[in-house]
């Protein structure tokens, strides 16, 4: 028979109470009466019941975490690091990937209201949900607006976009494209497409931006970037808005006989360890999605104790140069 906490207070010889007290460290012990609940607990083998104990101390240790999809390197990298650093402040998460689909999102929202969640970390496109206007659930968003009550955790977009624009500038290029996604998203990303048009602008320089959707396929990423070569032929260097799409860029125009970097340059965004293993070649703004992470978590942290936070955290970002380089 399982054993109960009755069969612990008994036999380390206290009060139930004071066993319940030693399982959920609550109130002055001593040492004393600790290791003999504690003892007890091992020779019984007793697993306390985890329902009990988070209805008893209002919290269930859980942290929902909502992305598009954890098979792109970036959403990927980060939940492996927002978990690490929960699990060290003894939490536990429920990953769910919301594959741009509302519906599917609003159903993960739901079930995780319903399982009592300590709290959300949310990095997906879709916006206007009701559900994130739970005014008595914690959220913090990296990277997305939610709305004007969810704080957001990002990198240095603008600067991101300036070190990226200003980098092929002065590897002598004049036609640069931009890829980044729709204007009416409402992300903080969208100031790497407004870097990189102050950027040509202050060098006399013309701008285009191409626009692709996030929510697209790859093969259907594959014909859109066809287009942007087929508008653009004299195209010189494309910064792309992300790292995945850089690299698809990059296999389209060594598949029309662009060779990297002698007639065209490229500088992705996001700079996952991943990708400067797979995609050593490419130059790339790095996010520092370790301590994006970290800053998630200490903000979220900060919310569920009732501890006021900012609006927005920014993070610095790097440049780094692929093996091959930019001249």
């Amino acid at each position: 028979m399982k054993p109960k906490l009755e069969d612990v207070a008994k036999l380390a010889g206290v009060s139930k109470t004071t066993a319940s007290r030693v399982l959920n460290n609550r109130g002055y012990l001593s040492e004393k009466t600790l290791k003999k609940v504690h003892d007890a607990m091992e020779q019984l083998n007793y697993q306390p019941n985890a329902a009990a104990r988070q209805l008893f101390k209002q919290k269930t240790g859980l942290i929902g975490l909502i992305f598009p999809t954890v098979s792109n390197p970036f959403f990927g990298e980060l939940v492996d690091y927002l978990e690490y650093e929960l699990y060290q402040r003894q939490f536990k998460v429920i990953i769910g990937n919301s594959l741009q689909d509302i519906s599917k999102e609003t159903d993960y929202l739901n079930q995780l209201l319903a399982g009592q969640v300590d709290g959300l970390i949310v990095g997906t496109h879709n916006q206007g949900i009701a559900e994130y206007k739970y005014s008595h659930l914690p959220v913090v968003a990296i990277d997305r607006v939610m709305n004007s009550d969810i704080p957001i955790v990002e990198s240095d977009n603008y600067n991101g976009g300036v070190l990226a624009t200003e980098r092929l500038i002065k590897s002598g290029v004049k036609q640069i494209i931009h890829t980044n996604g729709p204007v009416d998203l409402e992300t903080p990303a969208n100031r790497r497409r407004l870097a990189y048009e102050k950027v040509m602008q202050d060098h006399g320089l013309p701008h285009n931006t191409f626009t692709v959707d996030f929510r697209l396929s790859y093969n259907e990423k594959k014909e859109q970037y066809n287009k942007l070569f087929d508008l653009y032929p004299n195209v010189e260097a494309i910064f792309a808005s992300n790292d995945v799409d850089a690299k698809i860029i990059m296999t389209i125009a060594e598949e029309r006989g662009r060779k990297i970097p002698d007639n065209l340059l490229v500088v992705g965004y996001d700079g996952t360890e991943l990708m400067r293993n797979i995609v050593p070649e490419l130059t790339t703004v790095i996010q520092p999605i370790e301590e994006m992470a970290k800053t998630a978590v200490d903000v979220l942290i900060k919310r569920i104790s009732g501890v006021q936070t900012e609006p927005e955290y920014i993070l610095p970002v790097t440049l780094w140069d692929g093996r091959t380089g930019i001249k």
